[in-house]
């Protein structure tokens, strides 16, 4: 059953799974995908006593925004601040953080501005430090990003309106080389890119993250303390799937010095982007692992 709980600008949707007195695992997707990213994940979590809760992104399925005059920013000081609102709102205290593409970048940086609500951080196929606009790419990686370029065009907009649905599916099918989704399974997510707000947000999204956009001014504070790439006091594990036609392994690689409690970081040989659906299990046993470090040690 869907619910929602309302931050300063929107009405997020949200499902959540287990006890609700019991610790919490946040779960955050990416794009373009959404909470339903974690169906595979979810039921395992909850056999082992944790809460989960699956939020859509802004721009992403019943998500909306509570005025029609909002600036549809999809700039990541942005999408951090809603969801940090989202768990003020939500009275849960301090959770575990898991996050997948956007919602990895999403959770680095709530880890980075408010490490008090974080306990622990698990994030799969994006590495820290990579929201900067000048950040050095490698020419492979340029070549990966060319979704994101096309993005920054009128033709490039033009074209994911006019087709949301093949758009996307051909970037399911060239960040995931090895993986046969099911159509069932593409149609059953893509029903969440039909929200109004979906356009925009992914637009406006890409252009600001290379700055050929302009940033949201409400959030001029937050975004100056991210281009600093601020450590990270969190216990983090990092997955990336070696065969990842999105972004590169090499762009999480080497970013220990960012993190000051104990860092991990795996590459997982033969799995492309969509390490939670391609992949469950290991995204289970590692998100376990690393919560059940912090359990251990007193704190739930």
């Amino acid at each position: 059953m869907i619910q929602y709980i309302k931050t300063s600008r929107l009405n997020i949707a949200y499902h959540s799974y287990g006890a609700i007195d019991a610790p919490t695992i946040i779960l955050l997707h990416g794009w373009p995908d959404d909470a339903l990213t974690w169906n595979a994940i979810v039921p395992a979590l909850v056999n082992e006593n944790y809460r989960c809760i699956t939020p859509f992104l802004r721009g992403c399925g019943l998500t909306q925004f509570l005025d029609t005059q909002t600036l549809r920013s999809g700039q990541l000081a942005a999408l951090g601040q809603d969801l940090i609102e989202f768990i003020e709102a939500a009275k849960i205290g301090s959770v575990h953080l898991v996050g997948h593409d956007w919602g990895a970048r999403i959770a680095y940086n709530i880890a980075a501005l408010r490490p008090d609500l974080v306990h622990t951080l698990t994030t799969l196929s994006v590495g820290y430090g990579t929201n900067n606009p000048d950040q050095t790419l490698s020419f492979e990686q340029v070549q990966q990003y060319w979704y994101q370029w096309f993005f920054a065009t009128e033709r490039g907009r033009a074209t994911l309106a006019a087709d949301r649905r093949s758009f996307t599916r051909q970037l399911w099918q060239l960040w995931c080389p090895t993986w046969r989704f099911s159509e069932t399974e593409f149609e059953t997510t893509a029903q969440s890119f039909d929200n109004p707000d979906w356009i925009d947000i992914t637009i406006d999204s890409y252009r600001s993250r290379w700055g050929n956009s302009p940033n949201d001014p409400d959030y001029d504070t937050i975004h100056q303390q991210l281009m600093s790439a601020p450590k990270i006091y969190v216990p983090t594990t990092v997955l990336h799937g070696g065969a990842d036609g999105a972004t590169l392994p090499e762009t999480s690689a080497n970013k220990e010095h960012f993190f000051e409690k104990d860092y991990q970081r795996f590459v997982i040989p033969g799995v492309g982007h969509f390490i939670q659906r391609e992949a469950a299990q290991t995204v289970i046993e590692a998100i376990l692992t690393r919560v059940q470090s912090i359990v251990q040690h007193g704190v739930s």
